[in-house]
């Protein structure tokens, strides 16, 4: 995904700077493998309420992920479900779409794409060339005759990109997503997700912070400064505050005693 892939560069927005680092600098201990499949049981979340909310599937990895990533509230938890509910078209695409018409390149991708040149109609509907010259030479990929760009574009909920970022995922998980990079869409599709939200660093009214802290932060007037991080601007922000005011009361609810 494009808005993601500029991994060293500044976003400012009101009373929040981002500072956007290699995901490699950072990393969680690696779990056991238990860890991953006997998950405990979350705390104080009620997740009965987000039934038929969200895939059955992704149920019920979330109580993994609270406990490995600390998605531990209702705050964090609403914001990381909004944000990969949306970049994830409601938890149906877990890789990236890049079957851009000659106009969608113009559009998404003008400085490969310039609307003067005739590239656009070269590569149009063309999405493994397109990923292999807009994913080039950066995020740790090679040139685009390696094809490393089409190898390693964007994987999971929140769309993994980057041969830099498989391989920092890589010494997180036990099987090799570097070599098959299809198993963050198919078996670490969520966890992947989590791990980008405990990795990436931001600094907020003057704090260094997870994004997973800085979801914690604040409810609704948050989700730009929460957006921005993730996406690098505010593509689908509506949309993003639409599932975040879906999950959020939902998860307040305390369980029953």
């Amino acid at each position: 995904m494009e808005q993601k892939s500029g991994i060293n560069t500044w976003f400012k927005v009101p009373c929040a700077v981002y500072v956007c680092r290699a995901l490699s600098e950072v990393e969680p201990p690696r779990p056991a493998q238990s860890v991953l499949t006997n998950p405990t049981k979350p705390n104080g979340m009620n997740l009965a309420k987000l039934d038929k909310q969200i895939p059955g599937s992704v149920l019920a990895q979330i109580p993994a992920v609270i406990k490995l990533f600390k998605i531990d509230t209702p705050l964090k938890l609403a914001h990381f479900l909004a944000q990969c509910a949306h970049e994830s078209n409601n938890f149906t695409a877990v890789v990236e779409n890049l079957n851009y018409s000659a106009d969608g390149l113009k559009k998404t991708f003008p400085k490969y794409f310039p609307a003067t040149s005739n590239l656009c109609d070269t590569y149009a509907r063309k999405p493994e060339a397109i990923a292999c010259r807009v994913y080039a030479s950066r995020m740790g990929n090679g040139d685009e005759a390696s094809k490393d760009g089409w190898k390693y574009r964007g994987r999971g909920y929140i769309q993994l990109t980057g041969k830099d970022n498989f391989k920092a995922f890589n010494k997180f998980v036990d099987d090799d997503v570097l070599a098959g990079p299809d198993l963050v869409a198919t078996k670490y599709p969520l966890v992947s997700a989590a791990w980008f939200f405990f990795n990436r660093k931001v600094v907020y009214q003057g704090k260094s912070m997870s994004l997973v802290d800085l979801c914690n932060q604040g409810a609704e007037p948050l989700l730009t400064a929460v957006t921005k991080a993730v996406n690098g601007g505010t593509n689908g922000l509506l949309d993003r505050t639409k599932y975040f005011n879906r999950f959020y009361p939902l998860l307040k609810e305390q369980k029953p005693v």
